[in-house]
């Protein structure tokens, strides 16, 4: 049985830090495409970051570049989203995910249930 446990997020101030993570159990990090997304009220869900299993590339999405970075390690089978100059658009819910396929823009097949991210200014 898989699962995907976020944990790490919270109330930060704008200008602030965190660092997600995404416990992964019954499936190796190594093996998915891993994926982080975000889903605003009132909007839809959208892709933050990908890291590919194929070759290791990375893809974000252009408000996040720069400022956050998606990792995974191995030995404890977790994946990452540190997050750095946090602002009020990127408060969300924030979803991990894995993909059998190369990259995260063929739906994902493994979900966790999501964290909340809160910014204050």
């Amino acid at each position: 049985q898989v699962q995907l446990v976020e944990s790490g997020g919270g109330l930060v101030q704008a200008g602030g830090s965190l660092r997600l993570s995404c416990a992964a159990s019954g499936l190796s990090v190594r093996d998915y495409s891993m994926g982080w997304f975000r889903q605003a009220p009132g909007k839809e869900r959208d892709l933050v970051a990908c890291l590919s299993h194929n070759d290791g590339s990375t893809y974000y999405v252009d408000s996040v570049k720069g400022r956050f970075t998606i990792s995974t390690d191995n030995t404890y089978n977790t994946m990452f989203l540190q997050m750095n100059d946090l602002n009020a658009e990127d408060a969300a819910e924030y979803y991990c995910a894995a993909a059998r396929a190369d990259s995260c823009y063929y739906g994902m097949d493994f979900w966790g249930k999501g964290i909340l991210v809160t910014i204050s200014s």
